[in-house]
């Protein structure tokens, strides 16, 4: 039986002090699941040597697959990653950090139940990564009830498996730098009665180095995605 083809992304700036033992652990997942399943990650320009590091692992680790982009944000990373897997043929999408906030063990509920919903999303409980991301998880939470009139449990997280084909219907949706795009695919999701399912996850401080987004970039994120949701939410129509 052939086994599906599952494309492990995610984006990295600045993560030189992680980036190792990250790929490290994701690959032993990849490897598990054997055939074209791959781990992929995106150097979104970063100014130490990440990318350095992840040129030369790609040469020595066959199932790893390293990008170098431009700084464009953490979002339109994300969906450069998503259009990327999609372009490749992958079956699923499962997008992470490359910090370790994530554990990589708590991947496998997932995948048992891949074939049973189109789309996973862990929430983040008893989170140790500060108090002001905890305030904003909130917000954005209550953003995404006004503005969609819809309820999600956790909006942004960094640990979801997707289907690329309901995916791919849904990031049309989305402008193409979008920063807060799994907010959107979150938000677009619920509303469209897409099949999902939620899982409690723990989410550990960064392993390493220093987080690029502070509490006054991220308010300016936010202010901004306030008129960006407005646009999306206008723009959807029927479920595709």
């Amino acid at each position: 039986m052939e086994k599906d083809k599952i494309y492990f992304v995610m984006p990295a700036y600045n993560e030189s002090a992680n980036i190792e033992e990250v790929v490290d652990l994701w690959l032993g997942i990849v490897e598990k699941i054997g055939g074209e399943s791959r781990l992929v990650v995106a150097n979104d320009g970063s100014k130490d040597d990440t990318w350095e590091k992840l040129d030369q692992m790609q040469q020595e680790k066959p199932l790893l697959i390293a990008l170098d982009k431009p700084n464009s944000g953490h979002g339109s990373t994300v969906l450069y990653l998503y259009r990327y897997a999609i372009s490749q043929g992958a079956d699923f999408i499962f997008q992470t950090d490359s910090d370790g906030q994530t554990n990589p063990d708590e991947f496998w509920q997932m995948y048992d139940n891949r074939n049973q919903y189109d789309f996973q999303i862990g929430h983040r409980i008893g989170r140790q990564d500060g108090w002001s991301r905890v305030v904003v998880t909130k917000i954005l939470r209550l953003v995404v009830w006004l503005l969609f009139h819809e309820w999600v449990l956790d909006a942004n997280t960094p640990f979801r498996l997707m289907r690329s084909e309901r995916l791919k219907a849904i990031i049309e949706k989305i402008p193409k730098d979008y920063f807060l795009c799994n907010v959107a695919i979150t938000a677009i999701a619920v509303k469209w009665k897409e099949s999902i399912q939620w899982y409690p996850i723990t989410f550990r401080p960064r392993m390493k180095g220093v987080n690029s987004i502070n509490l006054k970039r991220i308010v300016k994120i936010g202010w901004r995605a306030l008129s960006d949701f407005r646009k999306i939410n206008n723009g959807l129509k029927c479920k595709k």
